[in-house]
């Protein structure tokens, strides 16, 4: 029961910004959770905390340490990267375009709507409210939409939507004047990026870059004066300036002797002169003139410049448009080096690592993700994930490899370890609802059922679709399955009811399986026989002798529609689910049934948007429509329309634990209760686009996949996605398990390392016992005690302990009830451990003392053998490839030297 989620597959990028830390780590969000890519160890993680809603803005401090997260509600999160943990939590009040951290770490400027809010950062100090405001700048007619801080942390560039960009200087001026805003004028558009160039030698501005969305490019430049330009003083408890009425501040300035009139600048040369003539250097931004040096078109009309980010180290401006093309530009002269097309839709987000070699790009629409190495012109990532509803997902025979099929009509197979797509298939021409592995490793053989008509097999080694399967006229397939040998493939059809049967090895259509009269949605052979069980809407589940071609069997009646069907692995059981919200269980050998769990009570949802009952009086998605057995038969998994997977004990028909997928109320379906202030005479008022903006922030709504009303009783979706899962597996070895949901495949993992559970505990087994029994230089004791105590870093410590020449004295004296908690360490080992030879003498001298009782026991202690087969499986396949490698340099380095 210890599942924990581990990752997020299906969907790198769904809109907002990506940042980069470190130089390496890219962070971008995924719905309400943000995605950590090392893009040197090629390998993506999701952090486990989750927001209230979709992610918009992300920012991180200066020394990867932070990151600031804030959402579609404004709700912010301040975590320490480090150790994935939340530290703070505050709610703006007003929509947040941008945050930023300043270039010291020590603040944080927020665009809340038309104010620019200067926060002090929390840092590692204990405090009931870490955020503590410092400034608030209140000068905008329009909302702000990007800023930028100079390096010494003391000035920000912003701009808005009010055509106009603006610099603000964070401290008090000396001589008791007050700094007025400089303005930049001359915008025919709002502005979507506002940025500092500084003097390479002084590290000082000495100018800045205004970008806008009708595609052009301001340049200005900056001239140090000391008359004190843009300085005004007022004093104190005068009536701030009104930034709405120029003509007014200007009267104003005049009558005071402020501005730039004469009397102004005699009052601020004498202020000067009484404080000695001396000026702050950090002031020298307020004394001097901004005027345009040019302004430059990218171009590209009609489209619009959607997103643009600025180099200092290199004055490079890149900018990505509304087209999918993307323009890089070296400043001043606006030289454009790179002008590609990337996509087809509107690119979201764009932004340089600190080296500047590599460039960030983000599509919303596709759910596309890139960075670019762009002086040798190569891709150093490319994930797309599915960007309509997952609908099916398997695993390989090894637990190494995932598959995933969507509504987009794609096949892509996943590396779980790194959590990185290695293949898309995109051959079929309609939804895939259905996968599968051929079970056979020298096979490396992978099954799709799709919408249109066909059955595809695609190879895994040469990554093809080398056979295809279809029927005298088109149907629909929406379940799939394959006999252990791999030689018989079988899928049920929604439109003809029907079951076809096909040879593997040539193609041929064997037999056409009649009888059910409705959709047939689940299809599982025995783990021990040749029998087929179907499941259909007609409220029966018939089991099949395929080989003999004696039709139907048996059929197991029900008093519902039947929605899916599930062997256990040693074949004695089958489980099906029915529309009433039960999980029955039938003896397939007797057609016997033997008990029934009531569910619909456990799977029971929120209630959607466009319900008119509530959530506890409505019947919709109060059933299971996926099961998964584990992989010693012990405990299933059900889903469904719901947010939650339910687990359930098969022996005592108890609920074990329920998993709440998501929190995200971006999502429909996930509150029980409606709030009936968001009610409006036209409808929800989160389902009323009053200003257009998700077309305007490039999130346009999409239709969601064509499956959305495959159940019977479905409703439509009319608006925001619905949360459900739409398919479960355990993976072999029984140590994770997938669930493909409406947000993407969530990845759930076992990890002991952070459980304490000790199996044989008494008063003299403690750590000072390990630690004083490896002093003595007695291995064996050591490592029985560690077992006892079930600590994973002593176990791991008491195996480092034995030498090489002990391992099989040591191996000989382990208890027979210990072994599968050695053997799941050293798997784990062998997965994140160097000393590869080390940990494999241990698995050979175990296997050789207990192989009898492995053998006799090997139920128990499939899921940890299993662990061990995966860790080893992709070891030999590393030092495969890198024997290859080293053979083909070897041979080409003979042939050079030799040609010489």
């Amino acid at each position: 029961m210890n599942f924990r989620f581990q990752n997020l597959l299906g969907a790198p990028y769904r809109g907002g910004n990506a940042v980069i830390s470190n130089n390496t780590l890219l962070i971008s969000p995924i719905g309400n959770r943000v995605s950590l890519t090392d893009l040197v160890k090629s390998q993506t993680t999701t952090l486990p905390f989750q927001s209230s809603s979709n992610l918009s803005r992300l920012a991180v401090s200066p020394d990867g340490t932070f990151l600031l997260a804030v959402d579609d509600r404004n709700r912010c999160l301040f975590v320490n990267l480090r150790r994935r943990a939340v530290l703070h939590r505050i709610t703006f009040k007003h929509r947040v375009a941008a945050v930023k951290f300043s270039p010291d770490g020590s603040l944080i400027a927020v665009a809340a709507g038309k104010l620019v809010q200067i926060w002090r950062s929390p840092g590692f100090r204990r405090e009931y409210f870490g955020f503590e405001l410092v400034r608030t700048f209140a000068d905008f007619a329009g909302k702000i939409t990007s800023f930028d801080w100079s390096p010494d942390s003391n000035y920000l560039l912003v701009g808005s939507k009010d055509l106009t960009a603006r610099i603000f200087y964070l401290k008090k001026l000396s001589g008791g004047v007050k700094y007025r805003p400089f303005l930049f004028l001359g915008h025919r558009d709002s502005i979507i990026g506002s940025f500092f160039g500084v003097d390479a030698k002084t590290n000082r501005v000495c100018k800045a870059y205004t970008v806008t969305r009708d595609g052009f490019l301001n340049t200005w430049s900056f001239t140090a004066d000391n008359e004190g330009f843009g300085v005004m003083d007022v004093d104190e408890g005068s009536e701030p300036a009104s930034p709405g009425t120029p003509e007014i501040d200007a009267e104003r300035n005049l009558e005071n002797g402020d501005g730039d009139g004469e009397v102004g600048v005699k009052k601020r040369k004498e202020l000067e002169n009484g404080n000695g003539g001396l000026v702050d250097e950090d002031e020298y931004l307020c004394r001097g003139r901004w005027e345009m040096l040019r302004k430059d078109s990218f171009m590209q009309a009609p489209a619009k410049a959607t997103a643009c980010d600025y180099h200092r180290g290199l004055d490079m401006v890149v900018v990505g448009f509304s087209s999918g093309v993307f323009g890089l530009y070296q400043m001043p002269d606006f030289v454009c080096l790179h002008l590609l097309s990337i996509s087809r839709e509107r690119i979201t987000t764009a932004l340089f690592n600190e080296l500047g070699n590599w460039l960030t790009f983000g599509c919303a629409k596709l759910g596309q993700l890139l960075v670019w190495e762009w002086r040798s012109e190569s891709y150093i990532l490319k994930q797309q994930g599915h960007y309509f509803d997952v609908n099916c997902v398997a695993y390989s025979s090894d637990s190494q490899l995932l598959a995933t099929g969507a509504d987009d009509n794609k096949v892509k197979v996943w590396t779980l370890s790194s959590g990185f797509c290695f293949v898309t298939f995109s051959e079929h021409t309609n939804a895939v609802t259905a996968l599968h592995f051929i079970s056979n490793n020298d096979k490396k053989c992978l099954l799709s059922a799709s919408l249109d008509g066909t059955v595809r097999a695609w190879d895994l080694i040469r990554y093809r679709n080398f056979k295809t399967f279809t029927t005298p006229s088109s149907r629909q397939f929406v379940s799939l399955a394959a006999d252990q040998s791999g030689e018989v493939i079988c899928a049920g059809t929604s439109d003809s009811f029907e079951i076809f049967v096909w040879s593997m090895r040539n193609g041929r259509l064997l037999d056409v399986l009649s009888g059910h009269e409705g959709p047939v949605h689940g299809l599982m052979f025995s783990p021990i026989n040749n029998i087929l069980a179907s499941s259909s809407w007609d409220k029966t589940v018939r089991l099949w002798d395929v080989f003999d071609g004696k039709g139907a069997v048996e059929t197991l009646t029900h008093t519902h529609d039947v929605l899916t069907v599930a062997h256990r692995p040693d074949g004695r059981q089958l489980a099906c689910s029915t529309l009433d919200g039960q999980i029955h269980f039938w003896d397939p050998i007797d057609g016997l049934l033997m008990y029934t769990i009531e569910g619909a009570r456990d799977i029971a949802g929120g209630r959607l948007m466009t319900d008119r009952r509530s959530a506890a009086n409505s019947t919709q998605g109060k059933y299971f429509t996926t099961l998964c057995y584990s992989a010693d038969g012990s405990y299933i998994l059900a889903g469904g329309s719901s947010r939650y997977i339910c687990m359930y004990d098969v022996a005592d028909q108890v609920l074990l634990r329920r998993f709440q997928i998501t929190h995200n109320l971006s999502l429909d379906g996930v509150l029980d209760f409606l709030n009936s202030k968001n009610m409006t005479e036209a409808g929800p008022l989160e389902l009323i686009d009053d200003d257009n903006s998700d077309i305007e922030d490039g999130l346009d709504i999409q239709t969601r996949g064509k499956l959305g009303l495959d159940l019977p009783g479905a409703m439509p979706n009319r608006g925001r996605p619905i949360i459900q899962t739409k398919s479960l597996r355990i993976a072999p070895t029984g140590r994770s398990f997938v669930a493909a949901t409406t947000e993407g495949v969530l990845v759930y993992s076992v990890d002991d390392s952070f459980i304490f559970d000790p199996t044989d505990l008494d008063i003299d087994v403690t750590p000072e016992a390990v630690d004083e029994a490896l002093s003595e230089n007695q291995p064996s004791r050591a490592l029985i005690l560690s077992l006892r105590l079930n600590e994973d870093s002593f176990i791991k410590k008491c195996i480092f302990a034995v030498s090489p020449t002990d391992i099989p004295a040591v191996a000989t004296s382990i208890p027979y009830r210990y072994l599968q908690r050695l053997i799941e360490a050293l798997a784990d080992l062998l997965e994140n451990c160097p000393h590869l030879e080390f940990i494999l003498r241990w698995s050979q001298e175990l296997c050789k003392a207990h192989g009898n009782y492995i053998q006799q026991n090997s139920r128990n202690l499939l899921p940890s053998l299993k662990s061990l087969q995966k860790a080893i499986t992709r070891i030999h396949q590393d030092l495969a490839d890198t024997c290859s490698s080293n053979e083909y340099m070897l041979r080409y380095l003979c042939s050079s030297g030799a040609k010489k």
